[in-house]
């Protein structure tokens, strides 16, 4: 899979480069797989942005679905230039020496600022034996810096495949407490569980008893579990003036299985025909909210 996923990024790079910057690409990455030490690894990623810029990758439809085929849900989307060139030498560089990589990795994020941060955790899903930096993903989760967390976060294979429920819990949870949004989070729908929905709902209540705003996106993980009084908190978001709270409310009414869910949803339907012919999903109500707040994922 890695040498896979290194030949797409290298395939994917080459068309956005110029010569002298190809050129330059593969010396350097001739010289880090050759050296006998981490000197030219270390000086390769540190020169990668100035050298071949910062411009996102933007990957075309057919190289998404290239992606997909080499990992399912791989999902370079947001990756700039110097973030793929910088995965792609790590994922060359594991398949030469997968025995000591992740400590190599690990050793990397002592010292990464925070755009090889980001490198460094977008492609964890990529690297071989990626369970054995699990606490190194812990601490990229701990970390103060959204962006950091983001880029283990959202479109990241890593935490659907390897995260137990209660480290996957609470990876949803502090999304929300730093305001990141929900949407971008793969697997979110699959690994979605009761605790969760617990957890999620006494966080709205908190919230709501502090006269603060619940994001809309919290009750995607609560409506396919929602029972007792969980009914009653997506009724007061459906009966929500604000159009995603109200929206939300009922699309996770849809997605309950308690008879008094469809009674609700029966009270709105025009909203529920928005959602039985797709034009209400849970990722245009997290488009709605951006563009309402004025920021982007």
């Amino acid at each position: 899979m890695t040498s896979t996923a290194a030949a797409l990024l290298e395939q994917w790079l080459e068309r956005r480069l110029n010569d002298e910057h190809q050129d330059w690409f593969q010396s350097r990455l001739h010289k880090v797989l050759t050296s006998n030490s981490d000197r030219e690894l270390h000086i390769t990623l540190g020169l990668i942005p100035r050298k071949l810029g910062r411009t996102d990758l933007n990957p075309t439809a057919t190289e998404l679905a290239d992606a997909n085929s080499v990992l399912p849900d791989w999902n370079p989307t947001g990756w700039s230039i110097d973030t793929a060139a910088r995965i792609a030498v790590l994922c060359r560089l594991a398949e030469k020496d997968p025995a000591t990589f992740s400590d190599t990795i690990i050793d990397l994020c002592r010292n990464a600022d925070l755009a090889e941060s980001i490198a460094l955790y977008s492609g964890v899903a990529l690297y071989p034996h990626s369970e054995k930096l699990s606490r190194q993903i812990g601490e990229g989760l701990r970390t103060n810096m959204r962006a950091v967390f983001e880029a283990i976060a959202h479109h990241n294979l890593y935490p659907a495949i390897h995260f137990d429920e209660n480290r996957w819990n609470h990876m949803v949870l502090k999304a929300l407490f730093i305001d990141s949004t929900l949407s971008p989070i793969q697997g979110l729908d699959k690994r979605a569980n009761a605790e969760l929905a617990t957890i999620l709902r006494d966080y709205a209540h908190e919230r709501w008893a502090a006269g603060r705003v619940v994001t809309a996106e919290l009750w995607r993980c609560v409506g396919p579990f929602a029972k007792g009084s969980m009914i009653e908190d997506l009724q007061r978001v459906a009966e929500s003036n604000v159009l995603t709270e109200h929206q939300a409310g009922v699309l996770a009414l849809t997605q309950c299985s308690d008879p008094r869910a469809a009674a609700i949803v029966e009270r709105y339907p025009e909203t529920a025909a928005s959602i039985a012919n797709g034009a209400i999903t849970w990722d245009a109500i997290a488009e709605q909210q951006l563009q309402d707040s004025g920021t982007s994922a």
